[in-house]
């Protein structure tokens, strides 16, 4: 077993002590994930992870033919919205789940509600039933996410966890790369609620793997803890506070009318007491320690998809990019975050994770403002690419660092809780700094720019440098809370 960090003094690796008593498997001294008993449990959970990820960008692909078909593009951002708010409601649920009665409920609802938001959303005659599907969709994916942290927690000894983040993040690449061009042809060819209605068969496969293992490994409540009778009214309360709030934001970022501040005052009313709420005290201060690890993750996802976000359109309007070619730009991505993460995980390095993080926040920083680099002619296209490989080679470093420091500095009784919140921190921070990229996007005369090289009316890069430098200014902000994730030695 790998020697603990010699400054982690004050952290006590509770979930692997406290969780063995009650599933005595997690303690067998296996070498790697897929070693022994724990062979079934890993290909199922990354399994499960490949198919969230496949729909993720196959589902992309097709949805503008859908929102086409079904006479709804001017509901098309909802079909985005309405997974997102919902996904956050799906998180705080499972939290409370899984710490109560432990993480196979969850999980199994979550894959079910997924799958079933996918045939809904396939089957839909009208635009409003596609946003519905995506909606019940979001709920799963809220559901999923967050059990399956828990599990990571439950089943695996520490030693392990930074492994099995590591094979995470690898199921991104290749749905990353083939995702688009399978459910393009699939659209083109089949149609595309083909796209929608064949993703859940594949599910059967992974759940087969993955059930029976963490039914024996992580079922039930953490151990000594009895089963909860009932869920915490008033965490639920803020569930919907954030969800409906997160929606009420989207819906005012996306028209600056004077009409949208109502609705955006609205939203923030609702936000802010339910953040405060569902986040650890001292999160928004960057409370050394666990606030601090929530915060990172929120202000790292934030700041780079928020950017990620605008890259192609970057290249198309102001380049011109073809809409292929632009989108390969940011292939290569998911082979250096997968290789980032794979990094962190190796034992040697794990007395250094701190540092580790921090490089991998200056990275992201550098490349967020290398990005609008082209927009000077002078400057090739290319060097997009290149900024985003070391980029997301960053995030690899930072995204599965925070997951494992999480479950780190959890109980095993408050990993769900825990968990939810990097997800909430995560998915809201996106929403947040999406919107307000967006409205500095649109309030420079982005909202002009043609959406391909053929119609290019313009160039306007003082819209995309709104957005992109600000970002940049956010992810240095991560690199100083990098430096507040330990505790304090007593």
């Amino acid at each position: 077993m790998t020697a603990p960090d010699p400054r982690d003094t004050d952290v006590t690796d509770v979930a692997d002590t406290s969780a063995c008593p009650a599933h005595p498997l997690a303690e067998r001294d296996e070498r790697t994930v897929l070693s022994g008993s724990y062979r079934a449990l890993s290909i199922g959970t990354v399994s499960v992870v490949l198919l969230i990820a496949f729909e993720a960008t196959a589902v992309g692909t097709a949805m503008p033919v859908a929102a086409r078909e079904l006479d709804g593009v001017p509901l098309y951002a909802f079909a985005f919205s309405g997974y997102f708010t919902t996904s956050l409601f799906g998180m705080v649920l499972a939290g409370q789940w899984s710490d109560r009665r432990g993480p196979l409920g969850a999980l199994t609802c979550g894959i079910a509600s997924f799958a079933a938001g996918l045939l809904l959303s396939g089957t839909a005659g009208a635009m409003w039933l596609f946003i519905l599907g995506r909606a019940v969709q979001g709920l799963g994916g809220g559901l999923v996410i967050v059990a399956l942290y828990v599990v990571v927690g439950r089943a695996y000894p520490q030693r392990l966890r930074p492994a099995i983040m590591a094979a995470f993040a690898a199921s991104w690449v290749v749905p990353s790369v083939v995702g688009p061009l399978a459910s393009g042809a699939v659209t083109e060819h089949l149609g595309w609620r083909w796209v929608f209605v064949g993703i859940p068969v594949l599910v059967v496969f992974p759940l087969a793997l993955a059930l029976p293992q963490i039914r024996r490994r992580a079922a039930g409540p953490a151990a000594g803890k009895e089963p909860a009778a009932s869920f915490d009214g008033h965490r639920i309360r803020l569930a919907l506070g954030i969800s409906l709030g997160a929606g009420l934001l989207q819906y005012a970022a996306q028209d600056l009318r004077w009409t949208s501040l109502l609705p955006g005052a609205a939203g923030a009313a609702l936000l802010v007491p339910a953040v405060l709420g569902l986040l650890p005290r001292g999160t928004y201060r960057a409370a050394r320690g666990l606030p601090s690890v929530v915060l990172l993750r929120g202000v790292a996802a934030g700041s780079f998809i928020a950017a990620e976000s605008f890259v192609p359109l970057m290249l198309v309007t102001q380049r011109g990019l073809s809409p292929t070619l632009a989108g390969f730009s940011l292939a290569a991505g998911g082979g250096t975050w997968a290789l980032g993460s794979w990094v962190q995980s190796r034992p040697r390095l794990e007395p250094y994770r701190e540092r580790l993080m921090t490089v991998g926040m200056l990275l992201v920083a550098a490349a967020i403002a290398a990005a609008p680099s082209v927009l000077v002619d002078a400057v090739p296209a290319w060097t997009v690419t290149v900024a985003w490989a070391f980029g997301c080679f960053g995030m690899g470093l930072v995204i599965s660092s925070t997951s494992v420091l999480l479950l780190r500095l959890s109980a095993p009784e408050e990993a769900g809780t825990n968990s939810a919140a990097l997800q909430i921190s995560d998915g809201l921070s996106n929403i947040v700094l999406l919107a307000a990229g967006g409205a500095a996007f649109a309030a420079l005369g982005g909202g002009t720019v043609a959406h391909t090289a053929a119609e290019a009316s313009g160039s306007r890069p003082a819209a995309f440098a709104a957005v992109f430098l600000p970002m940049a200014a956010v992810a240095l902000v991560g690199a100083w809370v990098t430096t507040r994730l330990r505790e304090r030695e007593a």
